[in-house]
């Protein structure tokens, strides 16, 4: 795939297109800051953005406000957003507007070179690819607010999954269980979490920013 990097950490950076370059990947540009971002991606527009999100001139949220600026620009470029610390707020406004092929993975993940390209794979899919460390904190928040809490431990683990942008598929694969009884799952999540009735938006995508809504 083509691929645009906004990453400041030269190190890191040519690490990455060292490392993307290796797995048969193109990548188009490698900036240092949000705004050099921007105009690479207007000038020779990408399958998918990879950006962190602390990044020049203010080194606060200047590259996630870069990936949400490209993705309203370009809806058909896929963001996976690079983060230090496990931040709900950045990964809820990153999935607010339209989650499909967008991913928020710590900076630690890259290092799991399989999990990265995992992600990487996903997003440019049109899925969506959450850390899983970013799922535990947030499932861990939310356990003592209905009408989460009404979940079994089994559905909590597949809502895990669809979480982190796995398909129905692909969670009985991990679960160790069959399609049926993930379907099941599901349309159960759906029911207690009072989206069976959801009208103009997916289901599956209001089950996840519940998720991220403490």
């Amino acid at each position: 795939m083509r691929i645009t990097l906004a990453e400041d950490s030269t190190l890191l950076r040519e690490g990455l297109v060292r490392l993307l370059a290796e797995e048969g990947h193109e990548v188009v540009a490698a900036v240092g800051t949000a705004d050099e971002l921007v105009e690479a991606v207007d000038r020779e527009p990408p399958d998918v953005v990879v950006t962190d999100v602390r990044m020049p001139p203010t080194h606060t949220d200047d590259g996630l406000r870069a990936a949400l600026e490209i993705r309203r620009r370009r809806p058909a470029v896929g963001v996976l957003v690079l983060s230090q610390y496990v931040e709900k707020r950045y990964a809820s406004r990153l999935l607010a507007d339209r989650p499909e092929g967008v991913g928020y993975l710590l900076k630690d993940r890259v290092a799991q070179v399989d999990d990265f390209l995992d992600a990487l794979d996903r997003v440019a899919a049109g899925a969506t690819a959450l850390d899983p460390e970013v799922v535990r904190q947030v499932v861990a928040g939310s356990e003592r607010t209905d009408p989460l809490t009404r979940l079994t431990p089994r559905e909590r683990d597949v809502l895990h999954h669809m979480a982190q942008g796995h398909t129905n598929a692909a969670i009985a694969e991990r679960l160790h269980v069959s399609l049926s009884a993930v379907e099941k799952h599901v349309n159960s999540i759906f029911d207690k979490l009072d989206l069976s009735y959801a009208v103009g938006y997916s289901r599956r995508v209001l089950a996840i920013l519940r998720y991220l809504s403490t």
